[in-house]
Parts: C-alpha cells; structure tokens; sequence
C-alpha cells in the first residue's frame, strides 16, 4: 500500500469531521443545518463500518470529501445565503445565488463514481456498454428521490423548510436541480472513467476447473433416462 493510499483517507475523514463540528456551531438555521447534513452524518459511520470489506479508491475518496465539504458549508449559511454563492451572484451579474446549483451538480458528479465502482467490484458489468448508462439511472434516480424529500419537507414544514428547499422564488427549481445532477453524472464519466479504472483492483482471474466443468455439463445437454430391458 503506498504511503499516500494510507494516509490520505484518514486525512480526508478528519478534515470533513472538524468541518461537520465547526459548521454545527450557530448555523443559520438548525434544521436546515440537520437536513442538508444528515448524508454526512449517516454516510461517515457506514463508511467506516464497510471500510475492511470494500474499501474505496483514493479517487472515490477524494470526490467524497468535496461532496461532504459543499453539504457543510451549505448546511451552516443555507444554499441561498452561502458567501461563495452570493460574490459569484455579484462578480456574473446573477439573478440568484447560484451555490445550490453546485450542489446539484455534485449530486451527479460524485455518486456517479460511487456507483460505477459499486457496479464495477460487485457485478458482472465491468467492460459492459451498459454500466455507464445505468450509472447515470441510478443517478437521476437518487435526484428525484431527493426532490421527493424536498416536497415532503414542504409538506410537513410549509414555511420553515423555505430554506432546505433553497427555490429562491424560481418555479423550476426542481427540473433544473434533476438536469444539472445529469450533467454531473455526465460530466463526470466522461472525465474520470479512465482515471477510475486505473485505481480500480483489477478482476478476479476465472477459475479453469470450474469453466472447464460448466463446457462439460453444457456439452452433455440434459441427462435423459434410457429405458432399461424390458421385463
């Protein structure tokens, strides 16, 4: 294992830990803060806990760490009062804070690598034309669960969650939240599947003996029962 490999996750952990702690002291919004920030949370203790059986590529990592850092710093200001959003408003003469766009962005662009090498170590897809597209599937699908999410959060909290749903007034937020998390997932196969591979093991050599006896068994065809002497 090669010294950045054994270093840099942890690092990477302790860095989104102290940026989860900090954020958490007087955010905007408390509620805000929990619901743009449960996905760290949550996703910290099952990365830790699937750590020893699937442990992820520095790559996927990395990708993972940016992701949780946009969710902080979005948690903490709100999506439409974050600084960052609010001098890209200013310096490109934008009609909105554009922050929760970035956010949406990732939301493709990071679970895209996510899924690809889920698929790649754990199912028959690697190599296949099929797994980019299903990738991007199984993205747009988790954007519009969480769209779900938004509209339940409105349900349920009606002014209160005005914050989480970070629509600032435009009436189609949502289709332009599920678009941009295509374009990330896009975006993000067309750049990185090479790179990806490369960090990825490479597969399991097939076992001789146990193709040569699948030929076998194909080539013999079903067993039929010949009649025996007649009595």
């Amino acid at each position: 294992m090669s010294r950045v490999r054994a270093v840099l996750p942890p690092a990477l952990l302790g860095l989104v830990v102290v940026a989860l702690v900090v954020s958490g002291i007087r955010p905007y919004d408390r509620l805000t803060w929990l619901l743009e920030t449960v996905w760290v949370i949550v996703g910290i203790p099952v990365l830790l806990l699937t750590w020893r059986r699937f442990p992820l590529s520095t790559l996927l990592c990395c990708l993972l760490a940016v992701h949780a850092l946009i969710l902080i710093v979005g948690g903490h200001h709100s999506y439409a009062r974050t600084p960052v959003g609010d001098w890209a408003r200013d310096v490109f003469d934008l009609s909105r804070n554009p922050y929760d766009r970035l956010g949406h962005f990732a939301q493709g662009f990071v679970p895209a690598v996510l899924v690809r090498e889920i698929l790649v170590r754990r199912s028959p897809l690697r190599g296949s034309r099929w797994l980019a597209p299903l990738v991007v599937c199984a993205c747009l699908a988790f954007s519009a669960f969480f769209e779900m999410i938004e509209w339940w959060a409105a349900v349920a909290g009606g002014s209160a969650a005005d914050d989480f749903l970070a629509t600032q007034g435009d009436v189609w937020d949502t289709q332009w939240d599920m678009f941009l998390a295509l374009v990330g997932a896009v975006t993000s196969l067309a750049l990185l599947s090479r790179l990806h591979d490369r960090e990825l093991p490479p597969p399991a050599p097939a076992d001789p003996a146990a193709g040569r006896g699948a030929r076998v068994a194909w080539s013999a065809g079903p067993s039929v029962r010949q009649p025996g002497p007649p009595a």
